[in-house]
C-alpha cells in the first residue's frame, strides 16, 4: 500500500480529524468570540473535572458510612484538615495561574512557561512540608477536635495517610493549574475521569478486603485515595510533557528563579489564607459540634458532603471565569473580562436554585444513602433545610471571589473570608448552641448567615471595579 492510500484509510482520516481538532482547540483565543460560548467550553471541562474530584471523598464516605458512625465522623474529621492543607495549596495554585492567564492572554509564552517551573518548585516544598506535619502531629491534630479514643484514632490512621502521601494531590492540583490557566480544561478533565473512576472501583476492595485484598477499614480509604491521585499525577506528566497540552512544560535548562516563585507567593497566599479561614472554620465547627454526639456531627459531615456537589461546580465556572478574565486583562479587555464573571454568576445560579429545591424536597431520600441510621434522620433534615438557605447564594459567593483571584487580587477575598469566619460564623457557632436553645442548629444558621453576608461582600466588592485595575 502507497502511502497516499495509507493516508486514505478511514482509521488515517479519522486520526488526521482528531489531530486537527485538538490543534484548534489548543491554539483557541479565548480572548476573542462569544464570551457565553467560551465560557461554556472551559468550564463545562472544569465543572466535570470538580464534580469528580468531589464525588470520589464522597464515595468513600458512603463506603466508610458501613464501618459505622464512629468511622465517619474520625474520616469526616481527617477530612476537613486535609482541605485545611488543601486550601493552603490552592492558594498558591491560584498565584501561579494568575500569572499564567495574564501572560497567555498577553501572548507572552515565555513567561508562562518560566511561572509553570517554578510552580513545581513551590509545589515540591509543600509536599515534603504535609508529610512532615502528617508524620510527628497527626494525632495531635485529630485530638484537638475530639476527645473520644476510638474516633481519634481512627482520623490519625486517615489523617497520617493523606498526609505522608499528600506529594500526590499537590503535583496533581499544580498540573490542573497549569493546564486551565493556560485554557486547556479538555486534559484535566479526561484526567480525573480516569483516576476518579479507578478511586472508586477500587475504595471497596481495599476498604472491605474484597477478592484478593487485606481488610483494611478506614486505612484503606486513604491508600485509595493516594494510589487513584498517583495514576493522575502520571497522566498530568504525560500530557504536559508532551504535545497534548496547550502549555508544553520541560524542564531542559532549568533554573531557580527566586522572584517568580516570590510572585507566586506574593499572589497566592492572601489566596491560600482565605482557603485556610474556609478551612479553620470548618475545623472550629466539628469541635463546636463533637459535645452533641456522633449523630450530630455525622449529620454535620454528611451536609458538608452534598454541600461539595453545589461548591464544585460553582468553584468550576468560577475558575473558567478566572480563567477568562485573566487572559482578557492580560489582553486589555477589562470590560470583557467583567461580562465573562456576571454570566457565569448567572449560569450557577440556576443550577443552585435547582439543586436547593431538590434537597430541600427530598431531603430523606438523600441521607438514606449515607446512613442506615433513622435516629440521624430529624437533625440532619434539620441541618439540610437551613444549608439551602446559604446555597441558593453560592454563585455570588464562589463566582465572583474566583474571578478576582483569577485577576490576581487575592487581598480583598481574603479580608472576607477572615471577618465572615471569625466576626459572623464562628461567634455564632459558638453563642447560639450555649445560650439559646438552638442546641446543634444553632451552628448550621451560623454556617448559614456567613455564606450570606460573604455573598453580598464579594458582589459589592466586586462591583467597585478595583480589580480591573489591578498591576502585579
Amino acid at each position: 500500500m502507497t502511502t497516499d492510500q495509507q493516508n486514505n484509510t478511514p482509521e488515517a482520516q479519522k486520526g488526521a480529524a482528531r489531530d486537527t481538532l485538538l490543534s484548534r482547540r489548543l491554539a483557541q483565543d479565548w480572548t476573542q468570540g462569544s464570551i457565553l460560548k467560551n465560557l461554556l467550553q472551559l468550564s463545562w471541562p472544569m465543572a466535570i473535572t470538580q464534580t469528580l474530584m468531589s464525588l470520589g471523598p464522597t464515595i468513600d464516605m458512603i463506603w466508610v458510612g458501613k464501618l459505622g458512625a464512629v468511622a465517619v465522623a474520625g474520616v469526616g474529621i481527617s477530612g476537613v484538615v486535609v482541605q485545611l492543607a488543601q486550601g493552603v495549596m490552592m492558594g498558591f495554585t491560584q498565584g501561579m495561574r494568575a500569572l499564567i492567564s495574564r501572560a497567555i492572554g498577553a501572548k507572552d509564552m515565555k513567561t508562562a512557561h518560566l511561572v509553570a517551573q517554578q510552580a513545581a518548585v513551590v509545589a515540591a516544598a509543600f509536599a515534603i512540608l504535609m508529610a512532615l506535619i502528617g508524620h510527628f502531629f497527626g494525632q495531635r491534630i485529630v485530638s484537638l477536635i475530639t476527645s473520644d479514643p476510638d474516633i481519634i484514632r481512627q482520623g490519625t490512621i486517615y489523617l497520617r495517610i493523606e498526609f505522608i502521601g499528600g506529594a500526590t494531590m499537590t503535583f496533581r492540583m499544580m498540573m490542573d493549574g497549569i493546564m486551565q490557566a493556560s485554557g486547556d480544561s479538555v486534559n484535566p478533565m479526561w484526567i480525573t475521569v480516569v483516576y476518579r473512576l479507578f478511586h472508586i472501583a477500587l475504595c471497596p476492595f481495599l476498604i472491605f478486603g474484597w477478592w484478593i485484598f487485606p481488610d483494611m477499614g478506614v486505612r484503606g480509604a486513604a491508600y485509595t485515595g493516594i494510589i487513584a491521585q498517583s495514576l493522575g499525577v502520571l497522566l498530568g506528566l504525560r500530557v504536559l510533557l508532551g504535545a497534548r497540552s496547550r502549555l508544553q512544560l520541560t524542564f531542559k535548562d532549568f533554573q531557580l528563579s527566586p522572584s517568580v516563585i516570590w510572585r507566586i507567593i506574593r499572589i497566592g497566599f492572601p489566596a491560600s489564607v482565605a482557603g485556610i479561614q474556609r478551612s479553620l472554620n470548618q475545623f472550629f465547627l466539628q469541635i463546636f459540634m463533637a459535645p452533641f454526639g456522633a449523630a450530630a456531627l455525622a449529620a454535620h459531615v454528611i451536609v458538608q458532603r452534598l454541600e461539595m456537589f453545589i461548591m464544585m461546580p460553582a468553584m468550576s465556572f468560577g475558575q473558567g471565569a478566572g480563567v477568562l478574565v485573566g487572559q482578557n486583562l492580560g489582553a486589555k479587555k477589562p470590560d470583557r473580562a467583567q461580562k465573562s464573571a456576571w454570566l457565569a454568576v448567572g449560569v450557577v445560579e440556576l443550577f443552585a436554585i435547582i439543586f436547593s429545591l431538590v434537597m430541600y424536597i427530598w431531603t430523606r431520600p438523600v441521607i438514606r444513602l449515607f446512613n442506615t441510621d433513622p435516629s440521624m434522620d430529624a437533625i440532619a433534615i434539620q441541618f439540610i433545610q437551613i444549608a439551602v438557605f446559604g446555597w441558593l447564594l453560592m454563585g455570588f459567593q464562589f463566582v465572583l471571589m474566583s474571578c478576582l483571584q483569577g485577576a490576581g487580587d487575592t487581598m480583598p477575598t481574603m479580608i472576607i473570608n477572615i471577618v465572615t469566619t471569625w466576626v459572623i460564623t464562628l461567634p455564632l457557632a459558638y453563642f447560639l448552641p450555649k445560650y439559646t436553645s438552638f442546641g446543634a442548629v444553632g451552628i448550621r444558621w451560623a454556617i448559614t448567615a456567613s455564606t450570606i453576608i460573604g455573598a453580598m461582600a464579594n458582589v459589592a466588592y466586586f462591583r467597585s471595579g478595583g480589580w480591573k485595575k489591578l498591576r502585579f
